[in-house]
């Protein structure tokens, strides 16, 4: 998981225009999305419909609060406030 957070921390930071060590991490979740869009759907597109494991990160870069999603395999996604969704209620263990 820290490979993932370093990659979500250089890219929050690049999004925010401010240092590396101006990026704090927040908060790091567990979750299960419901679906391949990892909670953050972009109009238009299609997305598997299983449920996925993954993570919801809360970012401070200098201020500003950066949220990402991610999924398996360390993928994980810039979400804006206006597209994020909530996790699945389900969880599959």
């Amino acid at each position: 998981m820290q490979p993932m957070l370093e990659r979500i921390c250089a890219d929050a930071a690049q999004r925010a225009g401010v240092a590396l060590d101006q990026v704090k991490v927040l908060t790091v979740e567990s979750v299960t999305w419901s679906d391949g869009s990892l909670g953050c759907p972009e109009p238009g597109m299609m997305y598997t419909q299983a449920l996925v494991r993954g993570n919801r990160v809360r970012v401070d870069a200098a201020g500003t609060i950066l949220l990402y999603h991610s999924g398996a395999q360390n993928t994980f996604v810039h979400c804006p406030a206006d597209r994020a969704r909530e996790p699945s209620p389900i969880d599959p263990t």
